[in-house]
Formats: structure tokens, C-alpha cells, sequence
């Protein structure tokens, strides 16, 4: 167990290099293995979510080497398509290796995935794709079992899942015939999982931005890749000076990602200029309320990001509303933040933040990745000393969390019991 110790009141100045994105590199890590040959995956950030990936890829007979900023997978001598109950039951991106498996053996076999309890994130429309595909899936005793190569057909998705328009698209790369994927995820993750295949030598094209087509029957072969940054840990870092009231530059960070959440950081009171991949955010001394703010799919602002604007809005001048339209348990940081002295109404989908001129350190804890993280960031304003407990999981989001705050000025340090 770890936990962060916070002493508040320092607003952060100087510079942060943005990582690569995890929800980029998980799925391509899984897309590795339909590639019978070595890929090295650089800029690639070392989490523990991509740790326990690559642990999965090893337990399957591939190997997974760090070298420099990068992972080399040669999934080459892989030779068993179960994943085992210990790796797989701790991290919810094992979902993803279901259709690289399945495209590459016909056959696949998981227990049901884990991660961060934030609401229902069923894999119902990974297995209903799946199945439209001509894979047989059962799921009797807690395990999903799928067998049999899948075949080129229309899927239309009832909601632009990211999870399973990545499944999706990695078992169509290995399917015979061509899929065609209707109301697939928007999100920039997707389009680095579709480069990174299509370097492999695979055929993926977006036709507008509705639909995606996979043109299958082809051979992958070896490639290198970039990760594209990290949009939520640009957004954290971001938010991270506006509740300061400091002045950051993030280095390598892509605005055009970034766009909702930039305009609520604006109407908070934030100067905000880009220049290049360069993002410069002067915060108010106190923020601004933000009216209502809705979590969306992408373009729309991000339901990761939720949770440290929630932070910002306990100390604006006036009353927020936020509503989670895409996880229906995704406040649970908000009666952490009331430790704190936030106030703070929450019903449903919808929570109601009346801005306090002051927050106040408490102990708290972390009970997900990015209310981890909030915590965190509200600690930084607060008076006095702030310890969030069980800060393990924020390192499945953020690479040296603290050490990366505190160049910046923070006064934060980690303690692992």
C-alpha cells in the first residue's frame, strides 16, 4: 500500500514532459499478437496497467523486453490462447486480447476482466461483435470462451464503446473478409491502434466518421511505433495549475485532443497558449464556476477527466454542476473531497459543487485511478496537510506522479508501506 503526503498552498510553476497515452498503449501491446514477428512500441509508459499487459503477453509464450522508452513484443512464439486468472482478473484492458487471439489462433479464453470499480463496464458489445463474426462465445463459470476465426461482416455498435471498437477492429484484422464497423469509437486512441496496424502491414480506413473499414486476409509483419501523448495526463497536469493558480508548460502535449477540456478550463478563468506541441496554462487565483459541464464520448469532454475538474470546482466562486453521462459510479471522490471541506451535492448522474474559498487537508482515499488523482490535485490547494491513502492506483495512470509534481514545485512526497 502507498499513500501520497500533500503539504497545499504552493502554486506550480515550470515545465512537464507529457508520457505516452496508456489507453493507447494497451490495446496496440494487445495488437501485438497478431504480429508473428517483433514490433517495438516506443514512447511507451511504464505503468503498472502496461507492466501487467506485458506480463500477460509473456504468460501466452511472447516475449515483452524494455529497451530505452519502448517495449519490443515478439509475439512470435506464442502458443497458448488462455490467459491466465491471476493476470487477467486484475486489469480490465485484458478484455483486449480476445480478438488479437482470436484472430490469430481462432480460438481465445479469459476470466472476466478487472480494473477500477467505477460503475458497469460490461464487455457485452465486444462479445456481441464477436459473435456477429461467427465466434461461438460461451460464458459459463465466470470464464469467456470464444472459438473459431473470424469472419469479414457489418457491425453496427449501439454505443461508441472504445473498448470494443479496438477488440473489434484487432479480430477483423485477422478475419476473412472485409468489416465494416458502423458508430465506432472517435476517440485519438483509436486512430494510434489503427497506425499501428496499418504499419504492420494491415488495412484499417476510416470512411467519415461513422464508419470503419478492415479489409482482412493479410499478414502482419514487424514495425516500430510511436504512442501518441497522453491526453489525460496533459488534462491532469493542466488542471493541476489551474487549482494552484500556477503557471505550467506542458511539453508534447496536442491541443487538438484536448479541445473540451480546454474550454472549460478558459471559462474557469485560465489563460491558455499553444504554440507547436506546447501548451502554456496561467491559473486565476481562484477559478470560476462552471455552469454545467457534461461528460460525452469524444470529440466530447472526457469522463477520465471528470473527476480533477470536480476537484477545481470545490474552490471556484460560485456553483458547478457536473453530470457523468458514460459511468454511472464515477463520483465516488466527491465524499473524499467533502473531508476536505468541499460542498457538494450528488444524485444519480449529477453533482452540484458550491465553490468554498478554501479547502482544508485531510486524510483520504483513493478508491479509483483519476479520483486518486483529484485528491491529489485538491490536496495542492488545500491548507495544511493532505494524505491520500491507497495511491497505488494512481500509478496505473501516471508515470512518478509525485516526483513529476514536485518539479513543478509541489510539496508532495510518496510513502510505501
Amino acid at each position: 500500500m502507498a499513500k501520497l503526503i500533500i503539504e497545499g498552498g504552493r502554486a506550480l510553476k515550470g515545465q512537464i514532459t507529457v508520457q505516452g497515452a496508456k489507453n493507447a498503449a494497451l490495446p496496440i501491446l494487445a495488437a501485438a499478437m497478431l504480429i508473428p514477428e517483433p514490433v517495438r512500441i516506443g514512447n511507451c509508459p511504464r505503468l503498472t496497467d502496461v507492466e501487467h499487459m506485458a506480463g500477460l503477453l509473456r504468460a501466452l509464450g511472447c516475449r515483452a523486453d524494455w529497451t530505452g522508452d519502448g517495449l519490443v513484443v515478439d509475439a512470435g512464439c506464442a502458443r497458448t490462447a488462455a490467459l491466465p486468472e491471476d493476470l487477467a482478473g486484475s486489469i480490465r484492458s485484458s478484455v483486449f486480447l480476445l480478438g488479437p487471439l482470436l484472430g490469430r489462433f481462432g480460438a481465445a479464453e479469459a476470466p472476466y476482466p478487472g480494473g477500477c470499480d467505477i460503475g458497469n463496464r460490461p464487455v457485452d458489445l465486444h462479445l456481441k461483435g464477436l459473435r456477429a463474426m461467427g465466434v461461438k462465445v460461451d460464458e459459463a463459470s465466470g470464464r469467456i470462451r470464444c472459438l473459431g476465426r473470424p469472419r469479414g461482416t457489418e457491425i453496427a455498435l449501439e454505443y461508441p464503446s472504445v473498448g470494443a471498437t479496438e477488440n473489434l477492429l484487432m479480430a477483423a484484422c485477422g478475419a476473412e473478409g472485409d468489416t465494416i464497423l458502423v458508430n465506432p469509437a472517435r476517440e485519438p486512441e483509436i486512430d494510434d491502434l489503427m497506425a499501428f496496424l496499418n504499419g504492420a502491414g494491415f488495412d484499417l480506413r476510416r470512411e467519415g466518421s461513422s464508419r470503419i473499414r478492415v479489409r482482412g486476409g493479410r499478414r502482419g509483419h514487424g514495425t516500430a511505433h510511436a504512442i501518441l501523448p497522453d491526453r489525460i495526463e496533459a488534462g491532469t497536469y493542466l488542471v493541476a495549475a489551474a487549482i494552484t493558480g500556477g503557471h505550467l508548460v506542458l511539453r508534447g502535449a496536442r491541443k487538438e485532443h484536448l479541445s473540451a477540456l480546454l474550454t472549460a478550463l478558459k471559462e474557469a478563468g485560465c489563460r491558455i497558449r499553444s504554440e507547436g506541441t506546447d501548451l502554456d496554462i496561467e491559473g486565476p487565483e481562484r477559478p470560476r464556476e462552471l455552469r454545467r459541464l457534461v461528460t460525452l464520448p469524444y470529440p466530447g469532454f472526457p469522463t477520465d477527466m471528470q473527476s480533477q475538474v470536480f476537484a477545481l470546482c470545490t474552490v471556484a466562486r460560485g456553483t458547478s454542476v457536473l453530470e457523468e453521462n458514460v459511468f454511472e459510479d464515477r463520483f465516488r471522490h466527491g465524499a473524499e473531497l467533502v473531508r476536505m471541506g468541499a460542498d457538494c451535492f450528488i444524485r444519480g448522474r449529477s453533482a452540484v459543487i458550491r465553490g468554498v474559498k478554501s479547502l482544508h487537508g485531510a486524510t483520504v482515499t483513493a478508491r479509483d485511478l483519476r479520483g486518486g488523482a483529484a485528491l491529489a490535485l485538491a490536496g495542492l490547494r488545500a491548507e495544511g496537510i493532505t494524505v491520500v491513502e491507497q495511491a497505488e492506483r494512481i500509478d496505473r495512470g501516471y508515470v512518478d506522479f509525485a516526483a513529476t509534481l514536485r518539479q513543478a514545485g509541489a510539496a508532495i512526497r510518496r510513502e510505501d508501506d
